[in-house]
Order: structure tokens, then sequence, then C-alpha cells
């Protein structure tokens, strides 16, 4: 996986040895769901700038890219980023709708990819984990569960809040996102000590930015 941009490199260069990454990185969660279908998919990581937010979008027009219909969360609440890659607004979004202001059509919008939509953070609350948490979060995901074939979540790094812990219970799968060099084995043993506490299901781990003895850039997913 590359490192951390703002390139939607599935989209722009779809032959590219990073997109065929992220093909890999979609076969093997199509794979892992055989028994247990994954509608639901969680993208966590240790800590900030592991490139998790990257890997939400990249990996959610891989999706588009078979024909299935995708949306993506930002369930952020604290840091949000993924309107930025698609050049949107962020003034309604996924905290209005858990605090009641609007409806769900009021707030998902068209990205201009085709098959994808945006439910973006919206404005940041005072009480992220409180909203998370709630009943109205359950009910959307099943709403959304309804309408859309694959759900992808961004949420924030699993050691800094517990907002990433409420969120893995309520999805099918989840999404590990380390970055080469940069992420320490213990702190990466301790976010997957947490979530599995939490219940959740780790359909495996993506390595970000990892670079051969010539400095050029892998890719790496383990299940």
């Amino acid at each position: 996986m590359p490192a951390i941009n703002r390139k939607i490199i599935t989209l722009e260069n779809p032959q590219s040895p990073i997109s065929e990454a992220y093909k890999t990185l979609r076969t093997n969660i199509q794979w892992s769901s055989i028994e247990r279908p994954v509608q639901t998919i969680l993208v966590t990581s240790p800590e900030k700038n592991a490139g998790k937010s990257l890997t939400v979008v990249n990996m959610a027009v891989s999706f588009t890219q078979l024909g299935k219909k995708v949306v993506i969360v930002d369930c952020d609440l604290r840091k949000p980023t993924q309107h930025e890659y698609f050049k949107k607004s962020n003034r309604n979004g996924l905290s209005h709708l858990l605090a009641g202001h609007y409806q769900l059509e009021q707030c998902l919008v068209d990205t201009h990819i085709d098959n994808l939509t945006l439910l973006p953070s919206g404005t940041v609350p005072p009480n992220p984990a409180e909203l998370l948490e709630s009943g109205r979060m359950l009910k959307l995901i099943e709403e959304l569960k309804a309408s859309f074939d694959i759900i992808v979540i961004d949420s924030p790094p699993t050691l800094v809040v517990t907002d990433a812990h409420i969120l893995a219970s309520k999805c099918d799968g989840v999404v590990f996102v380390i970055r080469s060099g940069k992420t320490k084995k213990d702190l990466a043993q301790k976010a997957l000590a947490y979530l599995n506490y939490a219940n959740a299901h780790i359909l495996g781990v993506v390595l970000n930015d990892q670079r051969d003895m010539k400095g050029e850039i892998q890719y790496g997913y383990g299940g």
C-alpha cells in the first residue's frame, strides 16, 4: 500500500501495482466471508498517520469496480477527512443524523464515482462516543445495509479514543492498518487486543508504505 496522500489511485490508475494491492485486499475480504458474509467493514489503526482513511477510500472504489453499490461512512467524528478526498462539504453529515437533526437522504453525498456514495461526518460534536454507541447508530447501519452492498466505515485510531471499540462490535469485520517503520509492534498488539476484547472480527492487517532494500514501495496484506 502507498504512503499517505489524498490520491485515489484505484480511480486514477486502476492498473497500477498499488491498485492491484487494493484488489488483493478486496479479494481476501471476499474469501474471508464465504461462511460469514461481510457487508459492514470497519477500518482503523493503532494511531494516527497510518493511512487508514486512504485505505478506506481506495478499498471502497475497488469494490465499486466489481459493480458493488458502496457507501463510505466517516465515523471519525473528531478529525474527519473523507470529504476532502472527494472535495465535498462536511456541513451536514453523520453527527447531525445521529443527533436527530436530519434524515439519511439529506446527508448522503454523491461522489460522482459510479456506485460510490459518501456519508460525511458532519460538524464535530461534543460527544462522539455517545453518539456512536447510541441506538440511532445501530438503526443507521441497518438502514444502510438495506440500500448498499458494502459499507466501509472510517473510524478514529484504536489507541486514541474508544470509538473504534464501540463500532467494531457493530460491524461484520475489521481491517487493521499499520504503517511500516512507524507503527511500533507493542502498540499494534495492544490495539488488536482492545479490538479482540470488543469481540471484533479481524479480517486482516494492511501494511502501508513498506519499502524494499532499493527504497521501492512494496505492498502487504495479511489475513
